[in-house]
């Protein structure tokens, strides 16, 4: 085999390992515009291997109050595993967060935060006013805790 050949081969084969390496770890654009960091795309990969896949949680919604979503998380990862919740445009939400670490639950594409601790859980109201997909995390560690979908 002609050594340039096989240069050229390695190096070839080489690039097409970066591109798909590159392509699989990068993170993907929320569909809120605003892109997901590189250390919730880690903690996913890591909490996807320690806990059961989620479950698609049906439309939450009431029509005699807020709509409440209660989270917990134990050993500083959500309890079951990233939940996934829906609420209707324009409701009134409710989130509380329970924990044995202390961190700031941040609600990503709302900007919206709050403390948590053990024995101080952390509650977020606000109104569903902009449609998409919205991660609850832990800010400090970057661990997901919850995505939320706004549906109109």
């Amino acid at each position: 085999m002609n050594p340039d050949f096989r240069k050229a081969a390695l190096i070839a084969a080489g690039l097409g390992l970066i591109v798909s390496l590159f392509v699989a770890l990068r993170s993907n654009d929320d569909e809120d515009g605003s892109p997901a960091t590189t250390a919730t795309a880690a903690t996913t990969v890591q909490t996807a291997t320690e806990a059961p896949p989620p479950t698609e949680a049906p439309p939450a919604t009431t029509a005699a109050g807020p709509v409440e979503l209660s989270y917990t998380v134990v050993g500083g990862l959500p309890e079951g595993g990233i939940a996934r919740d829906t609420v209707d445009l324009d409701s009134n939400v409710v989130v509380t967060v329970t924990s044995d670490v202390a961190d700031e639950v941040h609600l990503h594409g709302y900007d919206l935060s709050a403390d948590v601790a053990p024995g101080a859980p952390a509650t977020i109201r606000f109104e569903a006013d902009a449609p998409g997909r919205f991660e609850l995390e832990l800010e400090n560690t970057g661990v997901q805790i919850a995505e939320l979908e706004v549906r109109p």
